[in-house]
């Protein structure tokens, strides 16, 4: 292990890795040294129902090997026990072990509407919503931590949208609340069972993530984001995916990060805490922001990027 490559010899599962967070996280543990299994349900040969045939897990595993790491695609459905099993079956047979879990599934964008009330929306598809961002999550859990904790120092990171204390107020539909405040909650509950065997378990949020499919929402390109900050003027402290990739990183390669266990965190937090910014250079931090906002300042967004 050198201190380019801290995390070698570890093992690390992100279970949603095809596109956003998952994929830039993926990639960074790979270049701080872990061997990466990288999973979801879009492959070159298969489109799951995000319907975005582009991003491909195939492909995530191609830039963790030009990162300089070594990653493992897995086509995997994490609401599907048997493949959740089959995939950890795997990573004992090649390795005997896991040190990281990132449970960064989600998939639910296409089924939001926000403004939306509780009793307008078709039940099955706030179900669903559900089952993408808190039942996958647990399925995930469940059948990987057996193996985690054969060994001490195991990281379990949440991937949600929102820190703890944001989430306290009402994010615009009753399922899509629900099932990104789940993840909170996991982290906290892990955090306090994973204390007995030295593990470590903490919720992490980007903040406005400029990811593949945001991007698209927007109508603007990486090199064109700052066009969208006219329809919204909290883009302007948005981040790219790799600012929550960094963050995690950095998480997993700190030998004291059980002082983080249970809480929730967010990139731009974590960005002042481990000294990283983002691909330009800035150190954006929305949630901050937001949060002077909410309790009636008047911060300037110059002063949070």
């Amino acid at each position: 292990m050198t201190t380019d490559t801290p995390l070698a010899g570890k093992i690390a599962l992100v279970a949603g890795a095809t596109r956003g967070a998952g994929r830039a996280t993926a990639v960074r543990l790979g270049a701080a040294g872990a061997t990466v299994y990288v999973t979801g349900r879009t492959t070159r040969a298969q489109v799951s129902e995000v319907g975005r045939a582009t991003e491909t897990i195939e492909e995530t595993a191609e830039l963790v090997a030009a990162a300089g790491g070594e990653a493992v695609a897995v086509p995997t459905d994490h609401l599907e026990p048997e493949q959740v099993r089959a995939l950890v079956e795997r990573i004992e047979r090649d390795h005997g072990r896991l040190d990281i879990l990132v449970n960064d599934i989600w998939g639910g964008n296409h089924l939001l509407d926000f403004n939306t009330k509780m009793w307008d929306v078709d039940l099955d598809r706030g179900l669903r919503m559900l089952e993408l961002g808190a039942k996958s999550h647990i399925i995930t859990s469940s059948i990987a931590l057996p193996l985690m904790v054969r060994q001490p120092g195991g990281l379990v990171v949440e991937v949600t949208d929102g820190t703890a204390e944001w989430n306290t107020r009402f994010r615009e539909n009753f399922y899509y609340d629900l099932a990104k405040n789940a993840p909170i909650r996991m982290a906290f509950i892990l955090g306090e069972e994973l204390k007995s065997v030295g593990g470590t378990a903490v919720a992490v949020t980007p903040g406005f993530i400029r990811s593949e499919e945001m991007l698209d929402i927007m109508g603007v390109t990486e090199e064109t984001w700052r066009d969208a900050i006219a329809k919204q003027a909290h883009w302007a402290l948005s981040e790219t995916p790799d600012y929550t990739g960094r963050a995690v990183a950095a998480l997993a390669a700190d030998p004291e990060r059980a002082r983080w266990s249970g809480r929730s965190l967010d990139s731009g937090q974590l960005a002042k805490v481990y000294d990283f910014t983002d691909t330009d250079g800035s150190r954006p931090d929305v949630w901050a922001f937001m949060l002077q906002e909410a309790a009636g300042a008047e911060p300037s967004l110059a002063d949070y990027r």
